[in-house]
């Protein structure tokens, strides 16, 4: 039946009698090979799961058309209306602006499918497809169009092994480039997460480092301070001492003058004068001692002055004790944040080296996915050549398949020759056979006749006997 078809095709007879029309004519010699009758069409359609029949091929519907073709996109190439809707609505809003609702969705969605579609046409063979065959579509574009298609379906599925292998590699190589990828990303996040937590540690270690200094300096302070105030401390504790001293001295002297006039007391009282005398020296005595005593009292207010300013100085010396024991603890603590920190350079330093590790690792993985990339282009590359040796065979075949069909053409002119004058050479048997068999019949009845004639000439005789 496919023979039949593809003969009706090839052999019309106003391609035989009209010159004009002989490019058309080798252009429907060349897709004779890849045309299918419309029932196989109409049928092949209907497997795929979209109702179609011959009615709907030969008065097609566009809607049901580019139904078909957008099923067929997606089974070859995976792009519908629907994948392209975000990239169109993106170039709808980058051209028109604001003003995207002057293109309607179906159009612009319709537009975007067409350009996919014509793609993958383009590689079926089909060069001249429009944007009319999705909303003007006829008979003979479809049968055309679909036959290519079909076609390359059934090729593809011939080759499913080697487009699956090819594909398979593709796809792992892509996983891995996306792991590679995503794994770089990660990399990338950690280094600069490391980055700033080693730029904030640098900030804390120099605040730390002004810190500590300024402690220091402030120490120093507090012990040329404690010094001086020790210094201080020291000479007035030497002061009282000698005041001390002297004030004893002088009361050790008070009483002993004071028992020395007891004793002389007896003696006075004997001679006026010598009483007078003795009152006299003894009244300048007292009126010396207590000169002496007021000089004593006011130097023991001025000790007890000092004694309080003492007192008071060694308050301050015990709180800038209290002090310099906190500026200790400060500095103890200091000590301790300068371990962190040193335990923090070295986990910093340690970074480091995981960051020149993952540089290492990052520059590994770049020269990785080089190679993958290298890989991929020559799998791409391979995947062409023996794409092109496949387009050259199948140009093989096309022309061998020509050539098949002059042959067959040819053969099938020479069978219909032979045809005419086999029946031309049947109908004279048929008359030879008639007349042979009117011989045979007339033969027949004079051979009847003469039987006859010889029982009535044999009776006859035996009656003449």
């Amino acid at each position: 039946m496919d023979f039949n078809a593809r003969t009706s095709h090839q052999f019309r007879p106003q391609a035989s009698t009209n010159n004009g029309n002989r490019g058309k004519q080798q252009k429907n010699d060349s897709d004779a090979f890849m045309r299918l009758p419309d029932h196989e069409i109409a049928g092949c359609i209907t497997e795929i799961g979209v109702p179609f029949s011959l009615e709907d091929l030969h008065k097609p519907n566009p809607q049901q058309i580019q139904k078909v073709f957008e099923w067929f996109g997606e089974l070859l190439m995976n792009a519908t209306r629907e994948t392209v809707e975000p990239a169109m609505r993106a170039a709808a809003e980058d051209v028109c602006g604001e003003h995207m609702e002057v293109l309607p969705a179906d159009t612009r969605n319709l537009m975007g499918f067409y350009v996919s579609l014509r793609r993958l046409l383009v590689e079926c063979g089909i060069h001249d497809f429009q944007f009319a065959d999705l909303l003007r579509p006829t008979h003979d574009r479809l049968v055309r169009i679909f036959s290519y298609i079909i076609n390359f379906v059934r090729f593809r599925e011939s080759q499913t092994k080697y487009i699956d292998e090819h594909f398979n590699k593709a796809e792992n190589t892509k996983a891995r480039i996306e792991t590679l990828y995503t794994e770089n990303q990660d990399m990338e996040a950690r280094l600069d997460e490391m980055r700033r937590q080693r730029k904030s540690m640098d900030s804390m270690a120099k605040e730390k480092t002004k810190r500590n200094d300024e402690l220091k300096a402030r120490l120093l302070e507090l012990k040329k301070g404690q010094e001086r105030i020790a210094e201080r401390l020291e000479k007035v504790k030497s002061e009282k001492g000698r005041l001390t001293g002297q004030l004893e001295e002088r009361t050790e002297e008070c009483l002993g003058l004071r028992q020395e006039s007891e004793k002389l007391r007896p003696y006075v009282l004997q001679s006026p004068a010598a009483l007078q005398q003795s009152l006299n020296e003894l009244s300048e005595n007292l009126a010396r001692d207590r000169s002496q005593i007021d000089g004593l009292e006011k130097r023991s207010r001025a000790l007890q002055t000092s004694s309080d300013t003492f007192g008071i100085v060694c308050n301050d010396v015990v709180s800038c004790t209290k002090v310099l024991e906190e500026v200790s603890n400060e500095l103890q603590k200091e000590d301790e944040e300068n371990l962190k920190a040193a335990k923090r350079r070295d986990a910093l330093s340690e970074r480091g080296n995981n960051v020149r590790e993952v540089e290492r690792h990052e520059a590994m993985l770049q020269r990785q996915l080089k190679r993958w990339l290298e890989r991929t282009e020559g799998v791409r590359n391979t995947s062409k050549e023996k794409a092109d040796g496949a387009k050259a065979k199948m140009e093989e075949l096309r022309t061998v398949h020509k050539r098949l069909t002059e042959e067959r053409g040819e053969k099938g002119r020479e069978m219909e020759r032979r045809r005419v004058r086999i029946e031309q050479t049947e109908k004279k048997m048929a008359d030879l056979k008639e007349n042979i068999e009117n011989e045979i019949h007339a033969a027949h009845d004079e051979y009847l006749k003469m039987d006859s004639h010889i029982k009535l000439y044999i009776t006859e005789m035996e009656q003449s006997i």
